[in-house]
């Protein structure tokens, strides 16, 4: 059995031709959606992630402002950008990029942000929307997942989905996303994490494994059933090179495999846009 790519970079484009034609709608009412970006610090891979964002936006003809403070700003100075930003018209929604140097504190410039301007949906209100299933903000990751998987038709109502790995920007949403009674939901969902022992029995039982741990090569071909869906949503770096949470034979035993490169980043990085779109949309 060889998987059956799940093209993150194909789906993406798709979502980003339906963006051009709304954004071009809020044009002629005079309005361009504006994505802001608050980095801290000189994280390196934070910094390229960040300015791909702003290629993103600007492609689509979208208003961008990034603001950089230095690894040894204080609190306050995070909390004047923050504010800056929940009070420019300009900016319809913004992202405050993790992680954050020691000393600072990312849950309570999180909690700054003017829910409706959370462009990563990660606002403890938008999350508590989320689990009560009211339209708001959703966290990109999960979102971007969630639509690759139904671009490539993977049943979701009904099936066994697992996710390794309970961070708040994907394992904690996406469980509730996924468990929702609606459309391309609708799943029972089990989370588990580096803390349980012999995750692999979790595994084996998942018709659609999502991998989101950060933990290198963590799921194996053995650890997986045949024909499931399995999504490489966990990263990190061995040196230079960014590694995935899913070894490569995985792809001979899996249904649908989601690449290294090319599967999750297009996804998130274009939810994020589709939230800002939607920010300037209820705005307007």
């Amino acid at each position: 059995m060889t998987a059956i790519n799940l093209d993150g970079e194909l789906v993406a484009s798709e979502i980003k031709e339906q963006l051009r034609t709304r954004i071009e709608a809020l044009a002629a009412k005079g309005i361009t959606p504006g994505l802001g970006t608050l980095l801290v610090g000189d994280d390196g891979p934070s910094r390229n992630y960040v300015a791909m964002k702003h290629r993103d936006s600007l492609d689509l003809g979208m208003g961008s402002r990034e603001e950089v403070l230095s690894a040894d700003a204080t609190q306050a100075e995070v909390d004047a950008v923050v504010d800056d930003f929940n009070a420019d018209p300009a900016v319809d929604a913004y992202i405050i990029q993790y992680p954050f140097p020691k000393g600072l504190d990312y849950e309570a410039a999180l909690i700054r942000v003017r829910p409706e301007k959370d462009a990563d949906g990660l606002h403890p209100v938008n999350l508590g929307k989320l689990v009560q299933g009211i339209d708001a903000p959703v966290a990109c990751t999960p979102a971007g997942i969630q639509l690759l998987l139904n671009h490539y038709d993977v049943p979701i109502a009904g099936k066994h989905v697992v996710i390794v790995g309970r961070g708040l920007t994907i394992g904690r949403p996406l469980a509730n996303l996924m468990a929702l009674k609606r459309d391309m939901a609708n799943a029972a969902v089990t989370v588990v994490h580096t803390g349980v022992a012999d995750i692999a029995t979790y595994t084996r039982q998942a018709d659609i494994l999502i991998a989101a741990a950060g933990a290198p090569r963590m799921i194996k071909a053995d650890m997986v059933k045949p024909g499931a869906a399995v999504v490489a949503a966990g990263v990190s770096f061995e040196g230079p090179k960014l590694v995935s949470d899913v070894d490569d034979a995985v792809a001979e035993v899996a249904g649908w495999l989601s690449p290294r490169i090319g599967g999750v980043g297009p996804m998130t990085r274009t939810l994020l846009m589709a939230n800002t779109v939607a920010a300037a949309e209820r705005l307007g």
